[in-house]
């Protein structure tokens, strides 16, 4: 052990006394915040000490709210954010802003971490560990994506740097890359900023968290909004003007006029540190643990939020979900975990909601190509119903898409997509799937019911019931 080290962790032992511990979290946003938190509750200042990394100016905040605050919904950032580093402070939490945790070492008990505004490093003792470093969005390589103009919306900082661009900048032509959930979320958000909008991306319809038929009606949706949809076409660069910034995004087949670009392509693990201290990684390159949130093989390692990946209760499989609902779950169960209590974290079913302009998306569960991936066999239906009575005003059309397996009648997904009240019936798929369902019970399910808020029979009832007719079908 070198000396620095040696003397600041012996100081650092000396200073908690005997018997106190020190958890150490490394990222103060959802998961690593809600943990520390939730330890402190169980236990005192006298008993466990609380050191937390966060190398953003910002600590616990919704990054879900930053397309509605860029596109005016929410007026205030400060809206967005849930608690401050200063709140955390006064709950005895040593929260360290503008810290970057380098290094963990994992032999010795301990992280590097570096000062970002003055390069400062210094070693930190722990005697657990709690790892929370979230995603990255991903930023394709290609020539110009580091333009001027060219922005990713992952933190507050990212939603204030577009926001400024849009205030400066003359021109109303605005490039989205990517039509995942935070495409068409900013999508909606440059065309209340009054900008023309094209949405570039590589599959063939938008949204493809759904299948494609279901993508399809969110394509046709976004168009008739006066968005401009360029599907099945990567981009390839990014073109610049003579002042160095953005003036167009190209594909291999055309060139998009844009003065802003923001990429929304999705975001991936962020496990560089794990990875480098040779814990346990899965296929999607998050961070694995036990139910516990436990990292596998390391008693006194947590891990939670987008680094880790967790169990598919309808597949069975390990998957990453980027979602701060899970987030602030896993941070619960750790910090009950840490403060001496139990709890754990079952998995997911992959439920998931957007919206774009007045359109309402939802899914969860498996998708076609899903089911197919896990060997599962299946029956599919869709139907086109409505969000009230259809004699009440104000119903609106909503389409419903649910899997069945095969000859079992399990049901595997359901995708939602219509207009005000489709969205949230998605939970009650969700319920079902978490409960291990099959549709014909589902058909027994007492739903509410009145003309202002379902038909007699709610949509997804109807599709659970011509799902039902259709594995009947298969058996005979």
């Amino acid at each position: 052990m070198d000396m620095t080290a040696r003397t600041d962790m012996t100081a650092a032992a000396g200073s908690r006394g005997a018997g106190r511990e020190r958890l150490v979290v490394i990222g103060g946003d959802a998961a690593g915040m809600s943990a520390a938190s939730q330890a402190r509750r169980l236990r005192g200042p006298d008993e466990l000490e609380i050191v937390a990394f966060e190398r953003g100016h910002f600590t616990s905040y919704s990054a879900c709210g930053i397309p509605y605050w860029v596109g005016g919904h929410v007026q205030e950032r400060d809206r967005l954010i849930a608690r401050t580093p200063e709140q955390h402070r006064a709950r005895a939490i040593d929260l360290r802003m503008r810290t970057e945790v380098t290094e963990i070492d994992v032999d010795r008990q301990r992280v590097r971490a570096r000062d970002v505004d003055s390069g400062a490093e210094s070693w930190t003792s722990y005697d657990r560990l709690v790892i929370a470093t979230g995603a990255r969005p991903v930023r394709p390589e290609m020539p110009g994506v580091d333009a001027p103009g060219v922005h990713g919306v992952q933190t507050l900082d990212d939603g204030q740097a577009l926001l400024d661009t849009l205030a400066r900048t003359s021109g109303r032509r605005a490039v989205v890359v990517g039509g995942g959930y935070i495409g068409v979320e900013m999508a909606e958000a440059l065309i209340n900023h009054d900008h023309e909008v094209t949405v570039v991306d590589r599959a063939d319809e938008p949204m493809s968290t759904l299948d494609p038929d279901m993508g399809r009606l969110v394509r046709t949706a976004m168009e008739g909004l006066g968005i401009t949809m360029a599907g099945g076409t990567a981009v390839t660069k990014v073109l610049t003007g003579d002042d160095g910034r953005v003036r167009a995004v190209a594909t291999e087949h055309a060139e998009y006029p844009a003065d802003v670009v923001v990429l929304g392509i999705g975001v991936r693990p962020e496990t560089s540190l794990a990875r480098a201290a040779g814990l346990p990684l899965g296929a999607h390159g998050g961070l694995l643990t036990d139910r516990a949130m436990r990292v596998r093989g390391y008693e006194n390692i947590w891990a939670g939020g987008d680094c880790v990946e967790v169990l598919d209760l309808v597949s069975g499989q390990e998957r990453h979900i980027a979602l701060g609902t899970h987030a602030n779950k896993h941070g619960q169960v750790i910090g009950t975990n840490v403060g001496g209590g139990y709890a754990t974290f079952p998995g997911v079913v992959g439920t998931a909601v957007s919206k774009v302009c007045d359109l309402e998306i939802a899914r969860t569960g498996l998708r076609e190509k899903d089911a197919r991936r896990v060997g599962l066999r299946f029956e599919t239906v869709t139907v086109e119903s409505t969000s009230r009575a259809g004699y009440y005003p104000g119903a609106s059309p909503m389409t419903v898409k649910m899997l069945a397996e095969r000859r079992t009648g399990r049901l595997l997904g359901v995708q939602i997509v219509g207009r005000e009240g489709a969205a949230k019936r998605v939970d009650i798929a969700a319920v079902a799937l978490t409960a291990g369902m099959t549709v014909e019970q589902m058909t027994a399910l007492d739903l509410g019911y009145a003309p202002p808020f379902s038909p007699v029979w709610d949509p997804v009832l109807v599709a659970a019931r011509k799902a039902t007719a259709k594995v009947r079908a298969s058996m005979s």
